[in-house]
């Protein structure tokens, strides 16, 4: 990469063997470069217009809504079927029966013939087709109490209360989006380059944005619906309120079915990260006062968060730590000097000297937040990552040529000893009831067909392998005697030279902390905050906390969404 002027030569990325171990991964932030963030940013930047063109609901919650979405130059709908809630039968699982609200993402305008296909089809689940131009479908849940409260206020002229609203962030959970296939919905390797949702997991995030909208004009219809003297939300209510999102262990097959959008990913952040640790600045840099700014608003939200986390950091730990850089930085700003020494770098110099002293969460905080100092360059990054998912062998690479690459690469699962009684403890499988992942014991389910991607067992088999072969051998040739390693030899051959793209961890073991990848994917690829854990297996979070409203959108929003502060009404 070329330094711009007022940067010197850079500092390179984190290494791989740093980055992908398991603990540090968890900890990584949203960023501008996270699904949920970019996403926004490119709504807000091409000013997209969102609007009810249906909201046919009774006041049992029973109806049909579309929403229109014009994006430059093309054109989608959103067709939801709202249903009163059942205590018995809704469940956020997929082998559920009922949902609060089922939907789907299309292109185009809503047709009648669209909206009663989808009105047939989406409740049969795995016996339903889509229509040819579907993207998405959804389902999702109300967060009762909350849901019930807002409802309740609304109706009686007043606003709910944000000490409520704030115990979850949402009135509406996410409990299912399908696509890329799924149900017979279009692939999205089909859309390209340059369709409006042609990007990264952008047909799920704009779905998901639309739930949240749903769950607002819902509430306030149903409050109108129930009193004549009702009032609508608040917009800083509305933009305070995401929709809440739940995920579990199926996000780590996604991890290692994807190892290059992982890898494309995470490159990305590191390398923005790096850039901007390069940047010159002075004490009255205009920079510096942004980071500033932005970690202020950081820390009053982890100070306002109500979330109690079994596994992670607490948000008043992060809050405490951030506290610490914002004291350097001001130190910064009245003397030139960073931790009492002299500093062209700052940010380069606080990166190197806090990142044992900050507990993980918070230091990841402050990387995420300096890659707002470098937008453009970030944003060009992200937009450079591509992961397609096929790997092909190179037959023409010798045994000797393979073997140095996996020595030079794959270090850490040549030492992760797969001989102990607990490196094969659990096995990955999939309910015969409902096809959802699972981890358990291995005597538990001596039948299950293990799912699990065994990287650590695998290079072990193949290194092995190649040991008692010529090095002169082709591959092609020592595959033709050991073709139950070709999956691998293309995994390693096509991932050559990339640093991130596979966690550093035996997923067997007993020592595996299924939550640390699930983590990953829900706070720093989707960007979902406030993310509490279950078990050590399940995270619950909010998306498009603080976000915009579509008529934010329509004005030309301008201003910081994220890590938003409670309402003051």
């Amino acid at each position: 990469m070329t330094a711009t002027s007022d940067q010197v030569a850079m500092p390179q990325p984190r290494p791989g063997h740093e980055v992908m171990k398991t603990a540090r991964l968890a900890a990584i932030q949203p960023s501008r470069l996270s699904g949920t963030r970019a996403f926004m940013n490119k709504m807000i930047r091409e000013r997209w217009d969102i609007s009810n063109v249906l909201f046919d609901v009774d006041g049992d919650a029973e109806g049909t809504v579309v929403y229109s979405i014009k994006a430059p130059g093309q054109e989608f709908s959103f067709i939801g079927f709202s249903r009163p809630p059942s205590r018995t039968a809704r469940t956020g699982r997929i082998i559920g029966q009922a949902w609060d609200m089922m939907g789907a993402l299309i292109e185009g305008p809503a047709t009648e013939a669209e909206i009663e296909t989808a009105r047939r089809e989406i409740p049969k689940l795995y016996t339903g087709r889509a229509t040819a131009g579907t993207l998405i479908w959804c389902r999702s849940n109300r967060s009762m109490r909350v849901f019930d409260q807002t409802l309740e206020a609304l109706a009686e002229g007043r606003q709910p209360s944000v000490a409520d609203l704030s115990k979850v962030c949402y009135l509406m959970r996410n409990t299912g989006l399908d696509g890329n296939g799924t149900f017979g919905t279009r692939s999205f390797p089909s859309l390209g380059a340059r369709h409006a949702l042609g990007g990264v997991l952008e047909a799920q995030l704009l779905t998901a944005y639309l739930m949240r909208e749903f769950s607002c004009d819902l509430v306030e219809h149903l409050a109108a619906k129930k009193s004549q003297t009702a009032v609508s939300l608040d917009p800083k209510l509305r933009r305070y309120i995401g929709v809440g999102n739940g995920s579990a262990l199926g996000l780590i097959f996604f991890v290692h079915k994807h190892p290059r959008l992982i890898d494309g990913l995470l490159s990305a952040r590191e390398g923005a990260i790096a850039m901007a640790r390069a940047l010159k600045l002075g004490a009255s840099d205009a920079r510096v006062a942004k980071l500033l700014d932005l970690l202020r608003q950081a820390i009053v939200f982890r100070q306002q968060d109500q979330m109690v986390y079994e596994t992670f950091a607490s948000s008043a730990e992060v809050a405490d730590d951030l506290e610490k850089i914002v004291a350097a930085l001001e130190e910064f700003r009245k003397s030139g000097t960073v931790l009492g020494r002299e500093a062209d770098h700052p940010l380069d110099i606080l990166a190197f000297e806090f990142e044992v002293e900050l507990v993980p969460e918070a230091y990841e905080t402050f990387l995420s937040l300096l890659i707002e100092l470098v937008p453009d360059e970030a944003d060009r990054l992200l937009a450079e990552a591509d992961g397609p998912d096929e790997f092909s062998v190179s037959p023409a690479q010798t045994v000797e040529g393979l073997k140095v690459l996996i020595c030079d690469e794959y270090q850490w699962a040549l030492a992760t000893d797969m001989t102990g009684p607990d490196a094969y403890k659990y096995v990955w499988y999939k309910s015969e009831t409902a096809e959802e992942p699972r981890r358990g014991a291995r005597e538990e389910v001596p039948k299950a067909l293990d799912l699990g991607l065994d990287v650590c067992g695998g290079i072990q088999s193949l290194f092995a392998d190649l040991g008692s072969a010529e090095n002169s051998l082709s591959i092609a040739r020592f595959l033709m005697k050991h073709p139950e390693h070709r999956y691998m030899v293309a995994r390693i051959q096509s991932l050559r030279g990339h640093d991130y793209h596979t966690p550093h961890a035996n997923i067997n073991a007993e020592a595996f902390v299924p939550i640390d990848l699930v983590r990953l994917m829900n706070v720093g690829i989707h960007g979902i905050d406030k993310t509490r854990d279950f078990l050590s297996r399940n995270l619950r979070g909010v998306l498009y906390h603080g976000a915009p409203t579509p008529d934010d959108l329509r004005a030309g929003y301008t201003g910081t969404w994220y890590y938003p502060a409670e309402p003051v009404l």
